[in-house]
């Protein structure tokens, strides 16, 4: 029995606050503005540990339409059976509460998950842990929102002579609520206060609206008082935006519409992570060094373009900047250049600027690659943009816009590559990052991975493919061009080199260089499938990163395993 049980039962027509019907538009507006936000901030809370690619979004919307069409069933059924507001009231106060404390255990749970499945599971350990994550997290409390809908109708619609009207009302009040739910974190508050404060925010919402009802309807239930004091704790304990808790003496952490934002720093070296769990994706090394990461076999593409035998500088274009690894660093080895950079998240820019040491010469376009090729072509472009070169052409073009799984798929495509080799001059060269480099082809197995497809796509357009798998990690360097002489070009200009360093580099570049076969698996803007390509190497990385542990704990059971690590 509830904390508001009376002899008779009770109905909307009992609480003064619902007899204009105001009310329960508004509830239904704030109902669909949270389930949206929810869905966002979900979105936000899986990325640094999952990615955000277009298979975990795929899951999340999924979930949460479960959840939805659950709490529509369940929500009927009740309300049918017990037409009582208070009910519905009451399961809003549930549905923010929980929502207020995602921000204090979610981040647990998720990694909890993690570390249960990635020692159980060998194959699409993503797909598997991010619907686990969603179904513990998110499926209540959108389940419990998912009750409004149908209740709101049994409470408004007061005669068959006007359904449609208020049906169709309560309706667009959901959607107008729903679009506001998607702009305000994605533009507003997830940018200015982070994802954590925005749970904390729309779970206040529907908890000042549930409580504006008992107070009007002047009855007490216990769950009130209490849900306050569990309120006020979710917003001391989870105001922290921290994903990578584990982490301390962190630089920066922050949040853009884009991306989680983490800065190292040590003596060495500062470090740009954009997730917590598939690794670093910028590294600016402080003495002036090399790095030892992929940006150093990239410096190859200077040489293919002939830097050497050329009387201007180079221009450099690079897709992807970052925070301008690269351009720093052919600036430090190669001298004057032009180099200019593309980047869609401008938080990343301005940390470029003030912990990277990025020149500010170096201009740096907030776009996203494929479209800021589209606009160089433009006319209007070219006479009013302080970007491009005089003929839109590049010695070097970089794509360096793969990070982990989420490879976005119009960068993928045939049709960029094309759009890359337009904006390439007759001896220029295209150097490509790919960051997830596989095995399944070098064992023979029949199944390409996504390394094999974007190779087999660019060799479609350029006729020189040149590959080289990075020393110690994961990436794969990539040259391309319509040059012939592509290869000779390198070793007749990096016999002219006086640093030792990059002495030393390109000779690792040379011993390491495949020229690449092609095969047929090419990739289009109507067919390019980056995502479950990309899943399919992060199970074979993370099968091997394991490996060793899952044997400890075999032999040696948890306590060992605990030990090692």
């Amino acid at each position: 029995m509830s904390d508001t049980a009376n002899k008779k039962a009770v109905t909307a027509a009992d609480r003064p606050i619902l007899r204009n019907k105001i009310y329960l538009y508004m509830t239904e507006f704030f109902a669909g503005m949270s389930v949206m936000a929810v869905e966002l901030g979900a979105s936000r809370l899986l990325a640094p540990y999952f990615s955000s690619s277009q298979i975990v979004w795929t899951i999340i919307i999924g979930t949460i339409m479960i959840a939805m069409a659950l709490g529509n069933i369940y929500g009927g059924r009740k309300v049918d059976k017990n037409p009582n507001p208070d009910k519905l009231y009451g399961r809003i106060i549930f549905a923010a509460i929980w929502i207020a404390l995602i921000p204090v255990v979610g981040k647990y749970i998720i990694l909890g998950i993690s570390g249960l499945l990635v020692f159980t599971i060998s194959t699409n350990f993503l797909v598997i842990a991010a619907f686990a994550a969603c179904m513990l997290i998110f499926v209540f409390p959108l389940f419990l929102l998912g009750t409004v809908t149908p209740s709101l109708v049994k409470y408004t619609v007061d005669s068959l002579d006007d359904s449609g009207k208020v049906v169709g009302t309560l309706n667009a009040s959901n959607t107008i609520g729903s679009i506001i739910g998607t702009f305000v974190p994605t533009f507003i508050s997830i940018p200015a206060v982070g994802t954590s404060v925005t749970f904390l925010i729309f779970a206040g919402i529907l908890l000042a609206l549930a409580i504006a009802y008992f107070i009007s309807a002047k009855v007490f239930v216990k769950k009130v008082p209490i849900a306050m004091v569990l309120f006020i704790l979710c917003c001391i304990f989870g105001r922290s935006g921290s994903f990578a808790f584990w982490q301390k003496h962190l630089t920066v952490e922050d949040e853009s519409i884009y991306n989680y934002l983490q800065v190292k720093e040590d003596d060495r070296e500062v470090v740009l992570s954009t997730n917590v769990l598939f690794g670093v994706q910028s590294v600016y090394v402080k003495e002036r060094e090399l790095t030892g990461m992929y940006y150093d076999y990239a410096m190859a593409a200077p040489y293919m373009a002939d830097i050497y035998e050329k009387d201007r500088p180079l221009d450099v274009l690079i897709l992807g900047m970052g925070t301008g690894t690269y351009a720093t660093q052919c600036r430090r080895f190669f001298g004057e250049m032009y180099i200019e950079g593309v980047e869609i998240d401008q938080k990343i820019t301005d940390l470029a600027h003030t912990y990277f040491e990025l020149p500010e010469d170096v201009p740096v376009a907030t776009y996203d690659g494929r479209a800021y090729l589209n606009a160089l072509s433009s006319d209007r472009w070219k006479k009013d943009s302080q970007f491009g070169t005089e003929d839109g052409k590049y010695d070097v073009i970089m794509v360096d816009a793969y990070q982990d799984i989420t490879i976005p798929f119009q960068m993928s495509t045939v049709e960029f590559f094309t759009m890359v080799k337009d904006h390439l001059r007759n001896d220029g060269v295209m150097v490509v990052n790919m960051n997830m480099k596989g095995s399944q082809k070098e064992e023979g197995a029949h199944e390409a991975n996504i390394n094999d497809y974007l190779a087999d796509t660019i060799a479609s357009v350029f006729q020189e493919v040149v590959t080289v798998d990075v020393i110690g990690a994961t990436n794969r360097e990539l040259f391309a061009s319509v040059n012939p002489g592509m290869l000779d070009r390198f070793t007749a200009n990096r016999a002219k080199e006086k640093d030792p360093s990059l002495i030393r580099m390109m000779q690792v570049v040379e011993d390491s260089k495949v020229i690449y076969r092609a095969g047929d698996h090419i990739m289009t803007d109507d067919k390019a499938p980056v995502e479950l390509l990309g899943m399919q190497v992060i199970d074979e990385m993370i099968r091997d990163e394991v490996a060793y542990y899952k044997q400890i704990y075999e032999e040696k059971g948890l306590s060992g395993l605990l030990d090692s690590l």
